[in-house]
């Protein structure tokens, strides 16, 4: 082509290679145009669509390319037009025009290197910003024939119905905004907002018609629990009676409480159980499901301050039975952590440490003397020893490669 281009620029007669010359460029031209405005329409969606990946930023050297070189195209092309108007002879004229056109040229490559090095997201970015409009209308009528299907439901009050129109309701007025002038990224997240909560209301329509017997097997569940709950705290007073005949005041002085504590829960409980019995009484499963679901809470707190009792008494009547049982089984772990520091070279660094636990097993060994012993302060005691015992256990175990001394 070049060749050709020098063949018409040697051309006898002004108009002849000023007319060849600005067909050229203008060939040129549009053909750059045409790629540039298609790669900019693009580059423009996958802003909207996928503004993080920043393809504008790219875009931009491309881009300011195309502009030079059409502007470059414009000067030529008026200077052609006034040789050719006033006669005159244009110096450098082929020259200039074949430089011009070979900028264009370049510039329409340097869009097509661009377009094939992101083909995929650009084609993605304006496939999905073509259907963003029909997405939001899709979802806008299924959004509104499920909303409809809620208002006239037997279920519209039940509260997860409620809550869930509600979230729609709200989801639709921020698509409806935002489809005046927002940017199609944004418009596409309301849609899936919408689209979102449109299904939750669906699903809370689907559950709602076995609300009432998930609330009738609750109540009945939480009616045995309570039954139980209330004869397990009967051995409460007994168990804590026990305590103060049997052991110091010191063993049990956390626990005067519980008794008083566990009948309030109980009581709470079963106030709650109340509430939903009338709850399911009145067709609103839901408060009921909820109600049983505090009247639980409440039953594992009374459970739990009885059993602090229960359990504290068995525990000291077999320390008392057998008191060095829990220091030998001490004792034992402390031997396991001091072989560990042998066999990992870490006895400079931790020998001392560990043999201070056995010094302290020893202080409290000595402490169960007189007719009442403090078994619980033995016990307690005996417990912060083996935890601290774990803990070095846990860091010798992590401390990387043997260490030898």
């Amino acid at each position: 082509m070049v060749g050709r281009r020098r063949g018409w620029f040697r051309s006898s007669g002004n108009n002849q290679w000023i007319e060849q010359a600005r067909q050229s460029l203008a060939s040129a031209f549009l053909d750059m145009d045409s790629r540039q405005s298609a790669a900019e329409a693009a580059v423009h969606a996958a802003e909207q669509v996928f503004p993080d990946r920043r393809l504008a930023a790219a875009w931009e050297p491309v881009r300011s390319r195309c502009y030079d070189a059409a502007a470059a195209y414009v000067t030529m092309t008026e200077q052609l037009e006034q040789a050719e108007r006033d006669g005159t002879a244009l110096p450098q004229g082929p020259q200039q025009a074949e430089t011009v056109t070979r900028q264009l040229t370049e510039a329409a490559r340097a869009v097509d290197e661009f377009y094939r090095g992101n083909q995929a997201q650009l084609e993605n970015a304006v496939a999905v910003l073509g259907a963003v409009p029909q997405l939001a209308e899709q979802v806008k009528i299924a959004a509104a024939r499920v909303r409809g299907q809620a208002a006239t439901s037997e279920y519209a009050n039940y509260p997860s119905v409620r809550e869930q129109t509600a979230a729609v309701d709200e989801a639709l007025l921020t698509l409806e905004a935002a489809g005046s002038g927002a940017s199609a990224a944004t418009v596409r997240d309301a849609a899936n907002r919408l689209e979102a909560a449109t299904k939750r209301l669906a699903d809370a329509l689907a559950q709602a018609p076995s609300r009432a017997g998930a609330a009738k097997t609750a109540i009945a569940s939480v009616t045995t629990r309570l039954a139980a709950a209330r004869t397990k705290a009967e051995g409460l007073a007994p168990a804590y009676s026990a305590l103060l005949r049997e052991f110091s005041a010191a063993s049990s002085a956390d626990l005067t409480d519980n008794g008083r504590e566990s009948q309030r829960a109980i009581d709470a409980a079963d106030a709650a159980l109340a509430r939903a019995r009338a709850a399911a009484a009145e067709n609103d499963p839901e408060i009921a499901l909820d109600l049983t679901t505090s009247a639980r809470g409440y039953l594992t707190e009374a459970e739990q301050l009885v059993e602090a009792v229960t359990k504290r008494l068995t525990l000291l009547r077999e320390v008392r039975s057998d008191p060095q049982g829990k220091a030998k089984a001490v004792r034992f772990r402390l031997r396991d952590a001091q072989m560990l520091a042998v066999s990992r070279g870490l006895v400079t660094e931790w020998g001392s440490v560990l043999d201070a636990q056995a010094a302290r097993i020893d202080r409290i060994s000595e402490t169960l003397t007189g007719r009442h012993p403090d078994y619980w302060a033995y016990v307690t005691e005996l417990d912060t020893i083996t935890a601290f015992i774990a803990g070095v256990v846990d860091r010798m175990r992590k401390q990387a490669g043997p260490r030898r001394e």
